[in-house]
């Protein structure tokens, strides 16, 4: 009795023979397409040769911009990066899909070519989308000094975040074309999205808010800053808080996410700065030196170089008569307005003292009676009655 013949024997066979038909027919179709539709094979060939050269010269001229600033610093640097990355392969599948088309292509080398195609746009379009995003941040990042050492630690971050986004949209893409279903898939990333994100929220509540700081530039290293009450300069922006030095010399250390919740005024951006001052002068000044003492003021403030706003009379005080003086100084340098201040301050007490004009201090003056009643002077006539407790 004869064994049977192996069945192994058979199914290469098959397989080689059906590749084979199809490798067949496919030159075939070839061949039938280029001897019926020479002329818009031509046609399409020179339109897509022209079209190839366009994108290796823009390809050329990017590559040039970004080597004349690699820090790039300015965004033709970044748009010339992002052309330098278009990649050969890509071209001549996008020739070969204006071929098929304008040549009208049999179907199977159409598909095909459009299949290739299909690919290469989609990786082509992630890597022109990775370079723009992360062009972005690193023009941000060059263009503010006081911002590159916070961002410049949080590259290696974004750049993982970056590409593991654009290349899971792009294989997405990819399989969808391949017509897998990618329903399971994309809830399966939301799914560990959501985990990761549940996971990890203070830290990634901590870095956006950072990058936040940079982006919109609330303030910046060296601005000085005051919030809830705490005046301070900024020292450092980190990944997850900001160094702060307060007026009082200690170091305060607050969580980015924290610091953005509060109002936060930025000293450093005023163009001026306004200051109050009150002087008070005792209840015997003539009336006449009183009605002069806002003109006095204002001549002050206009000799120390100051813009001068208002000035006059207030009110009766416990003892004196009490006036105020609103001055801008036009710098936004504490230290200049410090200055300002205590050189305005010194010019009214010097000039007071050559208009005759005397400042007021708690007073108490004492009357006595004799016993029938009478007001008896305490003092020789002539003095007065007034002594200071």
């Amino acid at each position: 009795m004869s064994e049977p013949a192996p069945a192994v024997d058979v199914v290469p066979d098959i397989i080689d023979m059906n590749v084979t038909e199809r490798l067949q027919k496919l030159w075939n179709d070839g061949l039938i397409w280029v001897d019926t539709h020479t002329a818009e094979i031509l046609i399409s060939l020179g339109v897509a040769t022209v079209i190839v050269f366009i994108l290796v010269g823009l390809r050329r001229y990017g590559r040039h911009w970004y080597e004349r600033n690699k820090s790039l610093e300015t965004w033709q640097s970044v748009v010339g990066r992002t052309m330098a990355k278009t990649r050969t392969w890509f071209m001549i599948a996008l020739a070969l899909e204006i071929v098929a088309v304008f040549s009208d292509a049999p179907g199977l080398i159409a598909r095909s070519i459009g299949f290739l195609f299909s690919i290469a746009m989609v990786i082509q379009s992630a890597i022109w989308a990775r370079s723009i995003i992360l062009g972005f941040v690193e023009h941000r990042t060059k263009t503010d000094e006081n911002s590159s050492e916070a961002l410049g630690s949080a590259m290696k971050l974004i750049r993982v975040l970056v590409t593991f986004g654009v290349v899971a949209i792009a294989g997405i893409v990819v399989l969808d074309n391949l017509n897998v279903d990618v329903t399971g898939l994309v809830a399966g990333l939301g799914i560990g999205g959501i985990a990761i994100g549940l996971a990890a929220q203070g830290i990634f509540a901590d870095l956006f808010a950072a990058l936040s700081i940079i982006f919109d530039k609330p303030f910046k290293v060296g601005d000085s800053i005051n919030y809830d009450g705490t005046f301070a300069t900024v020292e450092q922006i980190g990944l997850k808080s900001t160094r702060l030095r307060s007026v009082s010399g200690e170091e305060v250390i607050i969580s980015n996410t924290n610091l953005l919740d509060k109002e936060i005024k930025n000293l450093t951006r005023l163009n001026r700065r306004r200051i109050s001052l009150n002087v008070g002068v005792i209840y015997q000044t003539d009336a006449a030196k009183a009605q002069r003492i806002p003109d006095i003021l204002r001549d002050i403030i206009n000799g120390e170089g100051h813009r001068f706003v208002r000035s006059g009379f207030t009110g009766f005080g416990d003892s004196s008569l009490d006036y105020e003086i609103q001055f801008d100084v036009e710098s936004a340098d504490y230290e200049i307005v410090y200055n300002a201040r205590h050189a305005v301050g010194v010019a009214i007490f010097q000039r007071f003292a050559e208009e005759g004009l005397e400042f007021a201090y708690p007073t108490q003056t004492t009357f006595t009676a004799a016993p029938d009643g009478e007001m008896i002077l305490p003092y020789p006539e002539g003095g007065w009655g007034a002594s200071g407790e």
